[in-house]
């Protein structure tokens, strides 16, 4: 199979500007946030992730689409999550021979939009400078002042509300019931696949609710712990899930949140959050456990975050993990209640299981309550 001979498309910045290149996936229009992730693997990850719904990403590493798509050990949800996508060299082949598809197939399908043949350093440079951005790429209008106009409609990240839209419609259950030892209440605010499957292998018998179940419908199942999960959009907009977590946090039952799950359990313990110059995104950030003077090399993605001021002022809760490129907080634990978060992901892989420990403290808090 040969490279096909695709479009021109262009890529227009929120600030006017323009980038000139290749189109790839789907031929069309789409727009959202622009940022950009540092991984040099773990795609499909990625744009299945639900914490990347509504934006545009940017590939760093140089070429994507070499080693195609998995359809079943690949996928961190049931659909290609991103808005669009942007990277330097696109491979419309590919040489793995347990791939399922190639990734142009699997965008076309997906119906999402892309651009290829950017300088993404350039790129990179400009959003790290100015920060994260609305955009828009489109490889059927050629005119970047029609595409501007078109992109101020696309509104900003800062305030929307985007957990409900990638929540599951209704609930499930994940683990053997008959021989799960424990269960867990999932609050789906954007859940990745890979998260269910650390707690349902520890013995968690999981039932997801969607984001926006009432918190005495998720307590009637009676459960022993409380998992609040990662998703996108601005926790700031998600005073719904505040309030399950603050009354979840009021049955003394074991709580533990992931990337906007730490977020929201901020925010319910009196902790507000802010949007972030560039955010996180990517497999190699450090983070150092202040408990145990370890560091741990951690897979991040998010744009807000939690301050750090509050943290450190707050009387209930205990800064547990800290950024050690630019010293954002990464985790807190609360001294009154058994309920701790973290910004990163300990459910993938780039350490490669440095922070699966986690989900074991989880385990313990729950098997102390269930005694």
């Amino acid at each position: 199979m040969k490279q096909v001979q695709q479009p021109d498309a262009l890529l227009v910045l929120k600030d006017g500007s323009v980038f000139r290149g290749t189109a790839l996936g789907k031929i069309g229009t789409a727009g959202g946030e622009i940022c950009f992730n540092t991984g040099m693997t773990g795609y499909q990850e990625i744009y299945t992730d639900p914490s990347y719904y509504g934006q545009v990403i940017v590939n760093t590493t140089s070429h994507i689409g070499n080693y195609g798509v998995q359809y079943q050990d690949e996928e961190e949800s049931g659909s290609v999550k991103i808005r669009g996508m942007v990277c330097n060299f696109f491979s419309q082949i590919h040489s793995r021979h347990t791939a399922d598809t190639s990734l142009q197939e699997y965008f076309e399908r997906a119906n999402i939009v892309g651009i290829s043949g950017i300088d993404t350093r350039q790129v990179v440079r400009h959003i790290r400078d100015k920060g994260v951005m609305n955009c828009i790429i489109s490889s059927e209008i050629m005119d970047p002042a029609i595409l501007l106009d078109r992109l101020h409609q696309i509104p900003d990240m800062e305030g929307l509300e985007l957990s409900s839209e990638v929540s599951t419609p209704k609930i499930y259950e994940v683990g053997d019931a008959g021989r799960a030892e424990f269960k867990v209440a999932v609050l789906d605010l954007g859940i990745k696949k890979s998260i269910l499957n650390n707690l349902a292998s520890r013995g968690a018998h999981c039932r997801v609710f969607p984001a926006k179940t009432p918190f005495e419908e998720i307590n009637a199942w009676n459960p022993d712990g409380y998992f609040i999960s990662n998703g996108p959009g601005d926790p700031a907009a998600m005073p719904y899930a505040v309030q399950t977590v603050t009354q979840a946090l009021e049955t003394d039952k074991p709580l533990f949140g992931i990337c906007l799950g730490h977020q929201i359990l901020s925010l319910a313990s009196g902790i507000t959050t802010y949007k972030m110059h560039n955010g996180h995104r990517g497999l190699n950030h450090p983070v150092k456990n202040l408990i145990t003077g370890l560091c741990e090399v951690t897979s991040q993605n998010h744009g807000f975050a939690v301050r750090a001021d509050e943290v450190l002022e707050n009387r209930d809760v205990e800064l547990t993990h800290v950024n050690l490129n630019d010293k954002t907080i990464e985790g807190i634990r609360r001294k009154d209640r058994p309920a701790f978060s973290v910004q990163y992901h300990p459910e993938a892989s780039p350490g490669p299981h440095d922070s699966r420990y986690l989900f074991d403290e989880f385990v313990k808090l729950i098997e102390v309550e269930v005694r």
